[in-house]
């Protein structure tokens, strides 16, 4: 016995309600769970360290109170490079300012906010977190390629060759060693 067009109809408008249903429900999990999969190795810390449950308060003034603080510092740093990546480095400078929040003596993360404020034309200001970010851990053999990318940008030679000197003879990645090298072999 073939159905009427009043079940079809029926059918239809249940189908939708519980689509909506369905939707309402994955959605509010979605927001209140986001996911932290996927984060970028240089700014999420291989160690897993115990991360506070909050910002200070001053923190959040600081940074705007009006904003939604994320309090997962691996999805923060996710977003963080996903700004990077995609030029958009006001908004990046300010994911990797909150990062320090979080964990104020990552040397990646200044190495990254360091070239992300160079990127933004804030030269000066990149040089001094790059520098505190050097005071955080000598030993960063990254930081201390930005630092000198950052002053051969500026035409501070000598400043650029000591920083390239640096990352061509501590850490162990010979990638970074290669790159200050070749920007040392480039230097006048």
């Amino acid at each position: 016995m073939p159905r009427d067009f009043r079940f079809w109809t029926l059918m239809a408008v249940f189908q939708l309600g519980f689509g909506f249903a369905v939707f309402a429900v994955t959605r509010d999990y979605y927001v209140q769970a986001p996911t932290t999969a996927n984060a970028h190795p240089p700014t999420a810390r291989q160690d897993s360290p115990a991360w506070p449950n909050a910002i200070a308060a001053n923190e959040i003034a600081r940074l705007g109170a009006n904003q939604f603080v994320i309090r997962d510092p691996v999805e923060l740093s996710r977003q963080a490079d996903v700004y990077f990546s995609n030029r958009q480095y006001a908004q990046a400078a300010e994911m990797y300012e909150r990062l320090l929040a979080f964990d104020p003596n990552n040397a990646e993360v200044y190495n990254n906010l360091g070239l992300t404020l160079h990127y933004l034309g804030r030269s000066a200001e990149a040089l001094q977190r790059l520098d505190e970010g050097v005071a955080v851990d000598p030993d960063n053999q990254r930081i201390w390629l930005t630092t000198g990318y950052v002053n051969s940008e500026l035409g501070k030679i000598d400043q650029a060759r000591r920083a390239l000197a640096n990352a061509t003879l501590i850490g162990d990645n010979e990638s970074i060693r290669q790159s200050a090298q070749q920007m040392l072999d480039n230097l006048p």
